[in-house]
C-alpha cells in the first residue's frame, strides 16, 4: 500500500492488516458475484427445459424468471438503507447462505414428482416384436374434432399433477432474490469507501467481469445438463424415442441447480472473517503511535466521494432519517432521468438475453444443448472483455462524469445501429404438413386430409415424423402410415399414404431437420451478436460509475439500492413476462397435458418470431435514447453550478482568511508601535 510507505516500520503492520482485507474482500466479492450469475444465468438456461418439464407458456416462465426480482423488491431498499450502517461482510454471508437454500428449493420438484413422461402415440410400440399400426381404424371417433381429454381426470393425473410442482421453482427464485439483495450495493459501496479514488473504477471494473465470467460457466453448465435426459439413471435410454434436438425433449435440469447451489455456500464463509469496516492504511494510529505517524494520519484526509459508516447509530434514529433521505434523493433531477434511461435499457435488455438461447434454438433450429453452449463460450465471453475494457478505458481515459455519460450513450447507440442488421438474418418456416405447409395442394391449416382418412388421429398429439418427400408430419397416424418396425429411435415407419416421393412411402422418428439456409445464416448472427455485445458492454462499468459519482457520498448506498430496486420492479420482473407473452402469440402448435389442457409450444412462427421479439427489443431501446437528451441537458446544468459553487466557495474562504491575516498583521504592528514610542523614527521606521 503506498500509505504504508509514508510512516515508521512500527505502523507497518497495521496497513498491511488493512491491505490484506481489502484484497480478500475483493475476491470474495468477486467469488460471490460469480457464484450469484452463474445461478442466475443457469436459471435462463433452463428456460424450455421448465416448459417442457412443466408443460407451461411462455409467459408464465417469465413468471417464475421474474420472482428472483421479487424477492429483491422485498427487502432491497432497507437492506440497502441500513445495511450500509450495520456490519456489511456479515449481512452479504448471510445473503449468500439464504441464495444457496433458495437454489437447492428450485431442484426440489425433481425428486418429489413422478419420471417425465412426454406426448407421443408410438410409446406402445416401444420393444414390441410385432409391427403395429398407428393409423388405428378400428377406434370410433369424431375426425373433425380434436381430441378431448376426459373429463374427469384420472387417478394417475391426480397423483402426477404438475400444477403445484414448478410453483416450488417460483418460491426458490424468490428466496435466491432475496439473498442476492446485499451483495451488490453493500459490496460496491464497500470498494468505493476504502478504495482510493484512482483505483476504485478499476476494482468495480474487476467485480463485474468476474460477474460476467459467471454466466459463461453457467450457460455451460446448462449446455451440459440439456444433453442428459431428466431422468437418467431411471429409465433405460434405448426405450426413449426422442433426442435433443426434439421440441419435447427435457435434459436434467436439476442437476445444475444443486451444482450451482453448492457453489454459492462456499461464497458464504469467506465474508464472516472479514471487518465491518476497511479504513485507509494511515486513518488509525495505535495509542503508543509517534508524533511524526500522528501528523501523517492527520493530513491525509478523506477524499470528498468517501463516506464512513457512522459506528454508533440507533436504529430509531436510523428509521427517522430513512424517508427525509430518499426524498433528497429522488429530488435529484439527474439521478432520476437516469434511472429512466436505465429501466428502459433493461427492458430490452433482460427481454433479448432471457429468450436469447430460445430465439437460436426456435429460429436457427438448434438444439438447447448448443445454443447454451454458444451463449457460453462466444458471447458472454465478448460481453466479460467489453466490461473490463470499459472499466480500464475510464480509468486510462480519466473520464469525469460527463465524460463517462457520454462514452455509455454512444457505445449503446453503436450497438443500436448494428442490432438492426438481425433483421436481416431469417429463416423459414420449418415444413410441417398441415401446420406450415400443406398436404399437396390441399388447406395449409387442416391436418384431416383423404390419405389419412382412414386413419383415426389426433390433432392435439405432437409426435412428428420425416417423410422420404422432406416433410413433417404432425404424427405417423396424420401421415397415414399403417405399419411400423424397429423401436425407440429407431422406429421406421411404412405404408404411409400422404408421404409419396418415387413410390417410396416410409417416415422415420423425428422432425426433417431442412436448415440448409439457417446453417448459412447462423454464423453471421453469431459474428454480429458478438461485436454488438461486446460495443454495448463497453460502456457498462462507466455507466455504473456514473451512478455513484452523480450523487452525494452519503447518498451512496441508497442509491444503489433503490436504483436496483427500480431496475428490478420496473425491468426485471415485467421484461420476462411481457416478452413471454407476446412470443406465445406466434406459436403455432401447442402440445397438450396428460390430464388436459395446454402445454408447451412446440413449434412457432419464426417469422413473426423474429419481428416481434427484435421489434421490440430495438423499440424499447430507441426511447432509451430520447429521454437521454434531457439527461444531458440536466446534467450540463448541474456541473455548471457546481462549478460556480466551488468557485464561490474558494473566493469566500480565501477573502476571509486574507481579512483575519490583515487583522493579525494590524495588531501586531499596533502592539510593536506601542511598545517603541519614545523611539526614534529611524528605529519605528525599521521596527515597522
Amino acid at each position: 500500500s503506498p500509505q504504508c510507505n509514508n510512516i515508521k516500520s512500527s505502523q507497518e503492520h497495521h496497513c498491511n492488516y488493512y491491505y490484506i482485507n481489502r484484497c480478500m474482500f475483493l475476491v470474495a466479492l468477486s467469488f460471490a458475484y460469480f457464484a450469484k450469475a452463474l445461478s442466475g444465468s443457469y436459471m435462463k438456461s433452463t428456460i424450455t427445459q421448465l416448459e417442457r418439464r412443466f408443460d407451461i407458456p411462455s409467459y408464465l416462465i417469465g413468471v417464475i424468471d421474474g420472482s428472483f426480482e421479487i424477492g429483491n423488491l422485498l427487502v432491497i431498499a432497507f437492506v440497502s438503507y441500513f445495511g450500509a450502517k450495520l456490519h456489511r461482510p456479515k449481512i452479504i454471508a448471510m445473503g449468500c447462505l439464504l441464495m444457496s437454500f433458495g437454489t437447492f428449493i428450485i431442484a426440489l420438484p425433481h425428486f418429489i414428482i413422478g419420471r417425465y413422461e412426454f406426448e407421443t402415440s408410438v410409446r406402445w410400440m416401444v420393444n414390441s416384436t410385432q409391427s403395429s399400426s398407428p393409423c388405428r381404424g378400428d377406434v370410433p371417433q369424431d375426425l373433425s374434432q380434436p381430441a378431448r381429454s376426459p373429463p374427469v381426470p384420472s387417478t394417475g393425473c391426480e397423483g402426477e399433477s404438475n400444477l403445484s410442482m414448478w410453483i416450488y421453482v417460483l418460491l426458490g427464485n424468490v428466496l435466491r432474490g432475496i439473498g442476492e439483495t446485499p451483495v451488490q450495493p453493500l459490496g460496491i459501496s464497500y470498494i468505493d469507501d476504502f478504495a482510493t479514488e484512482e483505483n476504485a473504477a478499476f476494482y468495480v471494473g474487476c467485480v463485474q467481469t468476474i460477474s460476467v465470467v459467471g454466466p459463461v460457466f453457467g450457460y455451460l453448465l446448462g449446455s451440459l445438463c440439456a444433453k442428459i435426459y431428466v431422468d437418467i439413471g431411471f429409465v433405460k435410454m434405448e426405450t426413449i424415442t426422442i433426442t435433443p434436438a426434439d421440441a419435447r425433449w427435457v435434459g436434467a435440469w436439476w442437476l445444475g441447480y444443486l451444482i450451482a447451489g453448492v457453489i454459492t455456500l462456499l461464497s458464504a464463509i469467506p465474508f464472516w472473517f472479514l471487518p465491518r469496516s476497511l479504513p485507509t492504511a494511515g486513518s488509525r494510529v495505535p495509542k503508543k503511535g509517534t508524533q511524526e505517524e500522528a501528523s501523517f494520519i492527520k493530513e491525509a484526509p478523506l477524499p470528498k466521494h468517501k463516506y464512513q459508516a457512522e459506528e454508533h447509530t440507533t436504529f430509531i434514529e436510523m428509521a427517522k432519517d430513512f424517508i427525509p433521505t430518499l426524498r433528497t434523493l429522488l429530488g435529484h433531477p439527474v439521478y432520476v432521468i437516469y434511472l429512466y434511461v436505465v429501466v428502459i435499457q433493461l427492458n430490452s435488455l433482460i427481454g433479448m438475453v432471457t429468450y436469447k438461447p430460445k430465439y437460436i434454438e426456435q429460429h436457427f433450429r438448434q438444439s438447447a444443448s448448443k445454443a447454451n453452449f454458444l451463449m457460453g463460450v462466444i458471447n458472454i465471453p465478448a460481453v466479460a472483455l467489453g466490461m473490463f475494457s470499459g472499466g480500464l478505458l475510464m480509468k486510462r481515459l480519466k473520464l469525469n462524469i460527463m465524460g463517462a455519460a457520454k462514452f455509455a450513450f454512444c457505445t449503446s447507440l453503436i450497438g443500436y445501429v448494428l442490432s438492426m442488421f438481425f433483421f436481416a438474418m431469417s429463416c423459414e418456416n420449418a415444413k410441417v404438413a398441415g401446420v406450415t405447409v400443406s398436404y399437396d395442394n390441399y388447406d395449409k391449416h387442416s391436418l384431416f386430409m383423404p390419405c389419412n382418412s382412414d386413419c383415426v388421429c389426433s390433432s392435439s398429439e405432437w409426435d412428428p415424423v420425416c417423410g422420404r418427400n422432406g416433410i413433417t408430419y404432425v404424427s405417423p397416424c396424420l401421415a397415414g402410415c399403417t405399419t411400423s418396425t424397429g423401436s425407440g429411435k429407431d422406429t421406421v415407419f411404412s405404408n404411409c399414404s400422404c408421404v409419396s416421393v418415387a413410390g417410396n412411402f416410409t417416415a422415420a422418428t423425428g422432425q426433417c431437420l431442412n436448415k440448409d439456409d439457417c446453417d448459412r445464416m447462423f454464423p453471421y448472427f453469431l459474428a454480429l451478436s458478438v461485436i454488438t455485445s461486446f460495443i454495448i458492454s463497453l460502456g457498462g462499468t462507466p455507466g455504473y460509475m456514473f451512478l455513484i459519482r452523480c450523487i452525494k457520498p452519503q447518498l451512496k448506498s441508497l442509491a444503489l439500492g433503490f436504483h436496483a430496486l427500480a431496475t428490478r420492479t420496473l425491468a426485471g420482473i415485467p421484461a420476462p413476462i411481457y416478452f413471454g407473452a407476446i412470443i406465445d402469440t406466434t406459436c403455432l402448435k401447442w402440445g397438450q397435458k396428460r390430464c388436459g389442457g395446454v402445454g408447451a409450444c412446440r413449434i412457432y412462427n419464426t417469422t413473426a418470431y423474429r419481428i416481434a421479439y427484435l421489434g421490440l427489443t430495438l423499440s424499447l431501446r430507441t426511447i432509451s435514447f430520447i429521454i437521454c437528451i434531457p439527461g444531458f441537458i440536466l446534467l450540463s446544468r448541474q456541473l455548471k453550478e457546481e462549478k460556480k459553487s466551488i468557485l464561490h466557495s474558494a473566493l469566500t474562504n480565501g477573502g476571509t482568511e486574507l481579512e483575519a491575516l490583515r487583522k493579525e498583521e494590524f495588531v501586531i504592528l499596533n502592539s510593536d508601535l506601542g511598545v517603541n514610542a519614545t523611539d526614534n523614527s529611524t528605529d519605528r521606521h525599521t521596527q515597522l
